[in-house]
């Protein structure tokens, strides 16, 4: 493709994708609304905030294709999460569909589906169940992206990111964690696939423990190689074990689910 915007450049996955996904396309656009350095040759770097629907609408305009991972990360209060995850959302999907609606690979987050216990295997169809605002905020993405796929037949893969890092950091992440080389292995795939639909993928490399069933998506090709399970035996060695009725140790969204709601400032 000639031009692809990664959204949440300077955030932690977005600074590692810039230089994973930087083959997939001549040019990178790259947004945030923090410093990100310099530009490379090959990238554009524009300071973007997702509430701002001109701002975005212009951010899109002449990109082929889209990887969004702008916005709030992680619990906030309300206000912040609606301005960039829900408002940032609805203006990501509206310039796209100003804009000949370039594919979409939308950053949701396993924290959709947090409550669910981590003895239970869910499949794409499992009810969400967030555990947070911030969990809140990726059910409504998925829903928009589900419904201008059905309403204007923009095309979106959906993924239900677990916990995307160098390596797993706890115990729980040895279910849910996506290496970095399977995530960027994901982005190729779905913007390879000749058709892509919006289906919902969960983002979780091939752990010998996982909690996600991806057989629906075998179409797209994506075979994630990493294991958490070869990390088991550091961790085992280095981090303490969660105490086994605590949100680490029983719920697929962890300490999340503890986490109160945040009052407004």
């Amino acid at each position: 493709m000639h031009r692809l915007l990664i959204t949440g450049a300077a955030g932690g996955v977005g600074r590692v994708m810039r230089r994973r996904l930087a083959s997939l396309a001549d040019i990178l656009r790259l947004s945030d609304i923090t410093d990100m350095g310099d530009p490379a040759p090959n990238e554009e770097l524009v300071r973007c905030d997702l509430g701002d629907p001109a701002a975005v609408k212009a951010l899109v305009e002449g990109c082929d294709a889209i990887v969004h991972l702008g916005g709030i990360s992680g619990e906030a209060s309300f206000s912040k999460i609606l301005h960039a995850n829900l408002l940032g959302c609805y203006n990501l999907f509206e310039a796209a569909r100003a804009n000949g609606q370039p594919r979409i690979m939308l950053a949701s987050s396993l924290h959709a589906v947090g409550f669910y216990r981590q003895d239970e295997y869910l499949d794409a169809d499992a009810p969400l169940r967030p555990d947070g605002l911030y969990g809140v905020s990726k059910c409504f993405a998925e829903l928009m992206a589900r419904m201008y796929f059905d309403k204007f037949g923009q095309e979106t893969a959906i993924i239900r990111l677990g916990s995307c890092f160098e390596h797993p950091r706890d115990h729980r992440m040895l279910s849910s964690w996506i290496s970095y080389d399977d995530f960027a292995s994901l982005a190729d795939c779905v913007f390879k696939a000749p058709r892509l639909g919006c289906p919902l993928i969960w983002g979780v490399s091939n752990n010998d423990a996982c909690w996600w069933d991806n057989s629906h998506v075998n179409y797209l090709g994506w075979r994630p190689k990493d294991n958490a399970g070869d990390y088991r035996a550091r961790i085992d060695a280095t981090v303490l074990r969660p105490e086994p009725q605590s949100s680490a140790a029983l719920y697929q969204g962890g300490p999340f689910v503890d986490k109160p709601i945040y009052p407004d400032e």
